[in-house]
């Protein structure tokens, strides 16, 4: 009993810690509001799930889009700092859409930046944002210790750096549609073992004036009342304004160079008001030496003490998620699909339609796992899609088809019936289709003389009407990426149904092409 409620109350500690951490750089704007049964919420969390995916597969890590019509139209956009790895960009495109949608529940506009390992700006509107200008909201996070001694030379070094580091941000690169257009990242030395790390980004599609402006309104915020702090972030919609006294990007810092601030001359940081900086007397001065052994002391007995404690919390942590695993893997997945049109099963019932996912009711394998034939308790067939446990990216190509799939309805894609998570189970359950996919009657010896041209035309139209729904009728433009003989099924009157949206992007109304990183689908 005395365990459970140790790991409840580290767990309470974590989360807290995290969820404080994390809302306190959300920013949620009071120009608007939405009503909890208004399309405008499905279209958020819809847009805000695939912006990870979305994203990453921009070769210059940024994106903006939109669906819906108004008054429901959502317009996101999502970005990560150059030299972002793919994954710990999406992780954090991900936990940053997660927590607006938790801290801003039923606000229209909203936006965050979240830093560490690499840094992350999502934000969403009921109006484009796209070559916006705005400097407010404003937010600004403070390190709450003081600059102890040398604040003339601190004060300084912080000028000349910040000076320096907004020439170069504002200083588009000709990549609009790159977050590498207003960016930079530098490292100020202050003494021979403490260095000033600083970073600024403003999205790509703002002008290099706007850049200057938003970022320079920063720098002085933070000028005007604070310059005795350890460092700050301030967010704005469309700028970001971070310094430090230690590394805190990965993606910035990593095998970086620290320059002696006085290599070089700068212009100074202007219009900056002047800021009563206290002067140290000689008693101060005098102190100094007994300061510093002082401090030694406590370091020596205050870290072991932290060390202890963290080690002692990620333990319990992780005890309590191994614990709690299988109830939070369902909250989890029922929190990123909305499948209007489908049921959710449980695995009880899936096993015994497919008899423990028998051999012998294996209908086929793909990238993202089995599929099985099934017979509901009501004698229904199905197909049952069962994702791999080794599958490296079948989660998210599981949600992205599940939500697909569920908000389409056309006579020639498959219908999705229902979805099943249960522990680590992600299964997809669709409408049974008897005679298999099109490569088995284009290839197959003893079926092509089935399969005359009067059929062949059948099917080629079929698809065809397919294919203008996604693009055209739905009220999502889908582009599939993966259309093949294999993902084209047929039904008893050999009518076909496109199937596997796994690898599926959603584009604007009017958008016709898009960039990728990475070959995917077909």
């Amino acid at each position: 009993m005395k365990q459970r409620s140790l790991f409840s109350i580290l767990c309470f500690v974590f989360v807290t810690f995290v969820v404080t951490s994390v809302s306190a750089q959300d920013v949620c704007m009071d120009n608007g509001h939405f009503r909890p049964n208004d399309t405008y919420v499905s279209n958020r969390r819809l847009i805000l799930s695939s912006l990870p995916s979305n994203v990453t597969s921009q070769d210059g890590l940024f994106f903006n889009g939109a669906i819906g019509q108004q008054p429901n139209r959502v317009d996101a956009t999502g970005m990560c700092i150059p030299g972002s790895a793919p994954q710990d960009c999406s992780d954090c495109i991900k936990i940053a859409s997660d927590g607006l949608i938790q801290s801003c529940p039923n606000q229209t506009n909203a936006f965050t930046w979240l830093g560490d390992p690499t840094l992350c700006l999502v934000r969403y509107s009921d109006t484009s944002s796209l070559g916006s200008d705005d400097l407010t909201p404003r937010r600004m996070v403070t390190n709450g210790e003081d600059i102890a001694s040398n604040i003339t030379e601190f004060k300084k070094t912080w000028e000349d750096l910040i000076a320096r580091m907004i020439d170069v941000a504002s200083t588009g690169k000709n990549t609009p549609f790159s977050s590498n257009n207003h960016y930079t990242a530098n490292i100020a030395a202050l003494t021979s073992s403490l260095s000033m790390y600083a970073l600024m980004q403003c999205t790509p599609d703002v002008s290099s004036r706007d850049c200057k402006i938003c970022l320079r309104q920063s720098a002085n915020d933070f000028h005007s009342c604070c310059l005795q702090k350890r460092g700050t972030r301030i967010l704005r919609p469309v700028c970001f304004f971070r310094w430090e006294l230690y590394s805190y990007s990965t993606a910035s810092f990593v095998n970086f160079t620290v320059a002696s601030s006085s290599s070089s001359s700068s212009p100074a940081l202007a219009p900056l008001p002047p800021v009563a900086v206290p002067q140290p007397d000689h008693d101060n001065t005098i102190d100094t030496d007994r300061k510093r052994n002082s401090s030694k002391v406590v370091a020596d007995i205050t870290v072991p003490i932290v060390v202890t404690v963290f080690i002692l919390l990620v333990l319990g942590v992780f005890l309590c998620w191994r614990r709690k695993s299988m109830q939070r893997t369902q909250v989890e997945s029922d929190s990123d699909i909305s499948t209007p049109h489908s049921s959710q099963y449980d695995l009880k019932t899936i096993e015994a339609a497919t008899n423990k996912f028998s051999s012998s009711n294996k209908l086929g394998e793909g990238g993202f796992g089995e599929v099985y034939k099934g017979t509901l308790s009501d004698g229904t067939e199905v197909a049952v899609k069962r994702l791999s446990e080794k599958s490296g990216q079948g989660i998210r190509e599981f949600k992205n088809e599940a939500v697909l799939v569920s908000k389409l309805q056309h006579r020639n894609l498959v219908r999705l019936l229902g979805f099943c998570l249960e522990g680590e189970e992600k299964i997809l359950i669709y409408e049974f289709v008897p005679n298999k996919s099109l490569d088995y009657s284009l290839f197959d010896p003893d079926r092509q003389s089935h399969l005359d041209w009067i059929q062949r035309y059948k099917i080629i139209e079929g698809i065809a009407r397919g294919i203008l729904y996604l693009h055209q009728d739905s009220q999502l433009t889908i582009i599939h990426r993966d259309l093949k003989a294999s993902n084209i099924l047929l039904d008893a009157d050999m009518n076909p149904k496109i199937s596997d949206f796994g690898l599926s992007t959603i584009f604007e109304m009017d958008q016709t092409q898009g960039n990728t990183s990475k070959i995917a689908g077909t």
